[in-house]
């Protein structure tokens, strides 16, 4: 067990907090699972923790649109709090409802005015909830914790993933800043992925971005659904693998956090 400490937060509606609790054990970090109310009540405990992740589910049942309650909660209640967590080196992570409710809070705009962005996830161009297993791709970006190239097998499970922005300029914006993160992978990487291997249409096949710093970073699959060598559909016909490739990329936020950077390349899924 590292002396990094993650704290998993929770509200109503989110259900893969137990799973993303286990997958930062699993990586080696002291994990705390809290309730918002509780966070909002006593701030300072933030200034505890190295990791904060919003994990996926159905925040408030969606209400309204996925992920725009809880986001509006932080936003009105620790904006603040957690730009300063952010800034002082902090590391965010957003998964599927997670990654919606980061969006709301406006962290991967950070100079945008005030309640304006240019990005957002919505409704699947399949207009249907997607559950499938996908294939990511990492890009070279400003995360330090993810290698360019690497492939990443998880699970989708969303109605409202299909990253959309305003305009061309937008989209460059990203590229520019080195904010794509995670694209969805097809057969051939110099091409399009095309559906189903991007479930949901997002744009230019994006599946996770970060922020400028690159601390801050939302997917909307689960890499906490392939802990075990037993959770990919195909495990009897793959190598074999004491766990599953969802365990790496927790274990490298991880030692990003407790800032072990140089042992990243050699970090393996076993």
């Amino acid at each position: 067990m590292s002396d990094v400490r993650a704290l998993c937060l929770r509200t109503a509606g989110i259900n893969c907090d137990e799973e993303t609790v286990r997958a930062f054990e699993l990586a080696g970090a002291r994990t705390d699972l809290l309730h918002l109310n509780v966070l909002v009540d006593a701030p300072q405990r933030l200034g505890d923790y190295r990791v904060l992740v919003v994990p996926g589910g159905f925040s408030y049942g969606d209400d309204v649109a996925a992920g725009r309650v809880f986001g509006v909660e932080l936003r009105e209640h620790l904006a603040a709090e957690i730009r300063a967590f952010v800034e002082s080196g902090g590391f965010v992570l957003g998964i599927c409802n997670g990654f919606q409710v980061v969006l709301e809070l406006g962290l991967f705009e950070p100079d945008a005015p005030a309640r304006e962005r240019s990005i957002a996830l919505a409704a699947n161009a399949s207009n249907r909830f997607e559950a499938r297993w996908v294939t990511l791709r990492a890009e070279d970006s400003a995360c330090p914790w993810l290698t360019a190239g690497e492939l990443l097998p998880c699970p989708v499970a969303h109605a409202e993933g299909r990253l959309v922005v305003r305009d061309d300029a937008a989209l460059q914006r990203l590229i520019d800043r080195r904010q794509i993160v995670l694209r969805y992978a097809g057969a051939a990487p110099d091409r399009p992925a095309g559906y189903p291997a991007n479930p949901n249409g997002s744009a230019a096949d994006v599946a996770g971005l970060c922020d400028p710093s690159g601390r801050v970073v939302g997917l909307m699959p689960h890499p906490e659904r392939n802990l075990t060598p037993w959770n990919h559909p195909l495990w009897t016909r793959l190598p074999s693998r004491e766990v599953g490739e969802g365990v790496g990329f927790f274990r490298r936020i991880v030692d990003a956090a407790a800032g072990r950077l140089d042992a990243l390349s050699s970090t393996s899924n076993t």
